[in-house]
């Protein structure tokens, strides 16, 4: 239902930064009290949650980067936005959040990682300047409605930059503003900034137990081609050179990433991790199968866990910026990420998967003239809670068709009895990279149950509070089949409620790619200098 409200004068609406990563775990937030906490913290980020709530139980619709940045956008799963897999095109003149604040007197921008499309055509941004598709690290390509630039510098810190000036802008507005800080890291490569290259050169992160995974019982996980040890790139990914006093990385098969640093950049870049390389390259020959795979973990592990020191830096530079500005006790701050990521679980990079490292993302959100410091929910919350809880917020009303619930009553501190107490996840980009075959499933707060289809036909049920790592598929132990019973039923009745489309129309689908102008196409004449 419409939720009607009468809405607020714009002066006392709250401000709105939305500040979200790419691909970062929880167990990659020491606000979520993580095993590597200690050693690799995010202070800066951790202060969000001081200040506000952290999100225990904070789930995505779809593990995979477009699908869940269209999700956070309108509210809806992408069988009703029309984007259910990359290689879509995303139809920006639908409702969307940073929409309909604009059309209610917010001023908005969205700044850095866009990836839904080339450009955020339809959103009627007032400001925005995007990185070009995934982006890059260093030296990166930046679209804005002019044409495309090349700047020079670590992207984290150039989004950032941006940032601070455009809300520096703001302060002469009465109006209020809405940003969307979008970061590229840690999306692979992990390409850390140059100060932080050796951050964890000397730093031993804990082995997970099933790291080494043989997947029994488990079809789909057998077929992935996602784990570190056998499918990460030993150049573009674990940045391995060819050997002893050698600079030349060995496999990288997108190469134009490492091409873009300067002469400087490189020589910076080669000494951080000369001594490393040289090492593993001397010793490589004598080492057993499994303690090389183990040192590929733990060079994956330093370079992803580098990248967020950038972007925890980032957020306290914009929490600082507030305080400093009187800003802070009436602007929203969110952190999260566009879902979680694998960081050696079951041997593995990357997402996609209904398993929850890569099903549970971060969420932390502040806004001290409503939320109470220190505040933890423990609901079932999903990215399509998104859109109506910053409506809500700027006291606007929310469009009878999106599918989330607002937040605003779990962050007052209230436990609404109709609050949901299961989720509905669907994966279809399949066949495609990493091989992570299509599934739907659901949770609740214990269980949960998958089905793998396309082209394999298997169940997979877990007790997430028995089996947490989810080693143990019990689609056949006969104590649970009761359960698995009602989890099936469930499903159907989160397809009737979110009118997913009959399975016969999408069981065999084929992935559909519409075809996109490319950045030379749109801006002929500045991409060809900025690729000079």
């Amino acid at each position: 239902m419409t939720k009607e409200r009468q809405a607020e004068p714009l002066a006392t609406r709250p401000n709105i930064i939305y500040i979200m990563s790419d691909d970062h775990a929880i167990r990659a937030l020491s606000a979520y009290n993580s095993d590597i906490a200690h050693l690799a913290p995010t202070p800066n980020i951790d202060r969000i949650a001081q200040n506000g709530a952290r999100f225990d139980q904070s789930f995505v619709t779809n593990s995979l980067c477009g699908p869940s940045r269209a999700a956070m956008l309108t509210g809806k799963f992408g069988h009703k936005n029309g984007f259910n897999h990359n290689g879509q095109l995303f139809d920006g003149f639908q409702p969307t959040w940073p929409r309909l604040l604009k059309a209610h007197g917010y001023t908005t921008a969205c700044i850095g990682k866009w990836h839904i499309n080339l450009t955020p055509d339809g959103i009627d941004f007032d400001h925005w300047e995007v990185l070009n598709d995934q982006g890059e690290y260093y030296n990166p390509d930046f679209i804005t409605a002019q044409g495309v630039k090349r700047e020079h510098g670590y992207t984290t810190e150039l989004i950032t930059q941006k940032s601070l000036r455009w809300l520096e802008e703001q302060q002469q507005s009465d109006q209020p503003f809405a940003l969307l800080l979008h970061h590229k890291a840690p999306h692979r490569n992990w390409m850390p900034a140059p100060q932080h290259m050796r951050a964890f050169e000397h730093t031993t992160f804990p082995v997970p137990d099933n790291y080494f995974d043989t997947y029994e019982g488990r079809a789909a996980a057998a077929m992935q081609t996602m784990t570190i040890y056998r499918d990460a790139q030993e150049g573009h990914d674990l940045k391995m050179t060819k050997g002893v006093g050698e600079t030349e990385w060995r496999e990288d098969i997108w190469p134009f990433l490492l091409a873009r640093l300067t002469p400087e950049q490189r020589q910076a870049w080669d000494e951080a991790y000369q001594d490393r390389n040289d090492w593993f390259n001397a010793n490589e020959a004598t080492m057993t199968a499994e303690e090389i795979a183990i040192w590929k973990y733990q060079r994956y592990l330093q370079d992803y866990l580098a990248t967020i020191k950038s972007v925890d830096e980032s957020v306290g530079e914009v929490l600082d910026y507030l305080e400093a500005n009187g800003l802070a006790d009436n602007t929203i701050v969110v952190y999260t990420s566009d879902q979680g990521f694998y960081m050696g679980e079951h041997g593995w990079f990357d997402k996609r998967f209904m398993y929850e490292e890569s099903f549970r993302a971060p969420l932390l959100i502040q806004y001290p003239n409503r939320i109470k410091p220190g505040t933890v929910v423990e609901h079932l919350v999903q990215n399509i809670d998104y859109a109506p809880t910053f409506l809500e917020y700027a006291g606007l009303d929310v469009p009878a068709d999106i599918q989330g619930e607002s937040m605003v009553p779990l962050l007052d501190g209230e436990s609404p009895a109709d609050w949901r107490q299961s989720l509905y996840y669907h994966f279809y980009e399949y066949p495609a990279m990493h091989d992570v075959t299509r599934h739907y499933g659901t949770r609740d707060s214990r269980y949960k149950l998958m089905h793998f289809y396309y082209d394999i036909d298997e169940w997979e049920f877990y007790d997430i509070e028995e089996d947490p790592t989810e080693m143990n598929n019990a689609i056949n132990d006969p104590r649970y089949q009761h359960e698995i019973a009602r989890l099936k039923a469930e499903i159907g009745k989160l397809e009737a409620k979110y009118d997913v489309p009959p399975r016969e129309e999408w069981v065999n689908l084929p992935l559909e790619y519409e075809p996109a102008p490319t950045l030379e196409e749109l801006f002929p004449e500045s991409y060809q200098v900025a690729c000079q």
